[in-house]
């Protein structure tokens, strides 16, 4: 019997796993598709704290951006450390941005519009200013759930870790309130403690249980270039709308441009966000916007063609914080949910906060404003 079952293979049930084996703890992650084959292979790998306000998500993003270089020191990961440019096209919006970044205490530089050419040569012209963030980072998404989770099956001898895809949980085992496992449609799996890390699924697992969780996928699209030859694009470049979306409750159409580039060639295109529920259908007038939001930061983009276009669906609560730690109404359950778009870069902090909590030791952060309990049932 394991000491934890974790659902979902994506990257924070990936970390969540990772650090309970490197605590010692025996693990089976289970997950009714493969290795992030979910929100994380749809995501673009950011990992940022530019666009955290001040706050619990910022702390938890700031342990999670330094875990994200010990990890990646190996190599592997397709790590880089390449910041992020945030551009305004306003004086106004300027003047916000920098207030935010004077309020975040993260390391910045503030760039004059003049100024914005050293950062990125390519981009449009007339732009306001910027601020830069060098901590901000991109890592291969897919690539880092599938390298943690066969580091954990390799690299600890107390812990262990094993996988099993292709399986789905249909309930949980109780001994009275206590969860003591999952029931699966290829059988039982006891366990001492059982996490939902199944992202935008994470509050259909949480119904199993009997508990509330209001987690609700935001699709989101991006746009794939074709293979560029020569780097246009040196760090992740956006406009201050994205830090306005990523904090919007709207059910609608919301878009903003972010562009980067990636070590393969390709540039990535985001980001819009909508609460469509599980609807995929390509949107060809949201993949217009984005390619002209694109095309109005960097000109050039303009003699390149679309290779692909994809979308994702964004774990979404109402309070925009993810759900960390034990829920009090179903002992033994613990959750690892809800990052919305931020999943990738918060990770390694959640999955070390969910191992020192199976472990009994004292957490790193305060996991009160991320107590699953907090929301009430008019949530949805």
């Amino acid at each position: 019997m394991p000491d934890v079952v974790v659902i979902g293979a994506g990257i924070v049930g990936a970390a969540c796993a990772y650090y309970a084996a490197r605590a010692g703890l025996d693990v089976v992650v289970v997950d009714r598709g493969s290795v992030a084959s979910g929100t994380t292979g749809a995501g673009e790998g950011n990992i940022l704290v530019s666009d955290k306000e001040p706050g619990p998500e910022l702390d938890l993003a700031r342990l999670s951006n330094d875990l994200w270089r010990e990890l990646a020191e190996p190599g592997g990961f397709e790590f880089e450390a390449k910041g992020g440019l945030v551009v305004a096209e306003t004086g106004e919006v300027l003047r916000a941005l920098t207030g935010l970044a004077g309020k975040q205490d993260v390391e910045h530089t503030v760039v004059a519009p003049e100024d914005l050419g050293d950062y990125e040569p390519h981009l449009a012209k007339g732009l306001a200013g910027g601020v830069f963030y060098p901590q901000d980072a991109q890592v291969q998404p897919m690539l880092a759930a599938a390298r943690l989770i066969r580091q954990g099956m390799e690299r600890f001898g107390r812990g262990t870790l094993t996988l099993r895809t292709g399986v789905t949980v249909t309930g949980f085992v109780r001994r009275g309130d206590l969860v003591t496992g999952v029931t699966t449609d290829q059988g039982e799996i006891l366990a001492g403690a059982v996490v939902n890390a199944a992202g935008t699924w994470g509050g259909e697992v949480a119904a199993l249980a009997g508990v509330h969780l209001p987690i609700l996928p935001r699709r989101g699209f991006i746009l794939v270039t074709e293979p560029l030859k020569e780097p246009l694009i040196r760090h992740k470049v956006y406009t201050a709308a994205y830090v306005t979306n990523v904090a919007s409750d709207s059910e609608g159409l919301e878009t903003s441009a972010v562009v980067e580039g990636t070590a393969a060639g390709p540039v990535l295109i985001g980001a819009s966000r909508e609460r469509v529920g599980f609807d995929r259908t390509v949107s060809i007038p949201v993949l217009e916007r984005l390619a002209g939001q694109a095309v109005a930061l960097f000109p050039e983009l303009a003699g390149y063609r679309a290779m692909r276009a994809y979308c994702g669906f964004r774990p979404y609560c109402p309070d925009h914080l993810p759900v960390i730690g034990e829920d009090p109404r179903a002992p033994g359950l613990y959750h690892a949910c809800g990052h919305e778009g931020a999943g990738i870069g918060l990770a390694p902090a959640t999955g070390h906060l969910i191992a020192q909590a199976l472990a009994g030791v004292d957490p790193d952060l305060d996991l009160r404003p991320f107590r699953p309990e907090r929301f009430k049932k008019e949530h949805v």
